[in-house]
């Protein structure tokens, strides 16, 4: 099997956010939210669920920023003060293990060219199948239900 490697997003363009009050995260279009359950509160930054107690902050953010028909953006969740994007390597991180997916794999135009949707335990073979067309740059994962961008997957 190809190497791949799921990574997070970029902190640094959410950094601002942290410790706003809920007036100022407002008038960016942001809303803090407290998590209320172990599943359910995924940050793109640690993939991780943030366990109930911890701050997230709601906010809209363009995840594929491309100049083509796929350029998108949704909803997605940052654990307040996350500073360090996770890295997994040859690995999934239980955040996906556990969740209906939506897989999407793009070549190197940013065109789409293939997709599925996929139990998470199920993931690593969709990614090996996927990265097995040398066609295939980059693939970016989505929470099926809800259609919130979750990682990219790179090979590594």
């Amino acid at each position: 099997m190809t190497g791949y490697a799921i990574s997070g997003l970029d902190p640094e363009p959410f950094v601002s956010l942290y410790g706003l009050d809920d007036a100022a995260l407002a008038e960016r279009g942001v809303i803090r939210m407290r998590s209320d359950a172990e599943i359910g509160f995924p940050c793109r930054i640690t993939l991780e669920d943030v366990p109930p107690g911890g701050d997230v902050l709601l906010l809209n953010h363009e995840h594929l920023p491309v100049d083509t028909p796929y350029r998108s953006r949704h909803a997605i969740f940052v654990r307040e003060g996350a500073h360090e994007a996770a890295r997994y390597e040859n690995a999934v991180p239980r955040q996906l293990a556990v969740r209906l997916l939506s897989v999407r794999a793009f070549d190197a135009r940013d065109m789409m060219v293939d997709a599925d949707v996929v139990d998470g335990a199920d993931l690593e073979p969709l990614i090996a199948r996927m990265f097995g067309d040398p066609a295939v740059s980059y693939i970016h994962v989505h929470n099926a239900k809800r259609g919130c961008f979750a990682a990219r997957v790179d090979r590594a």
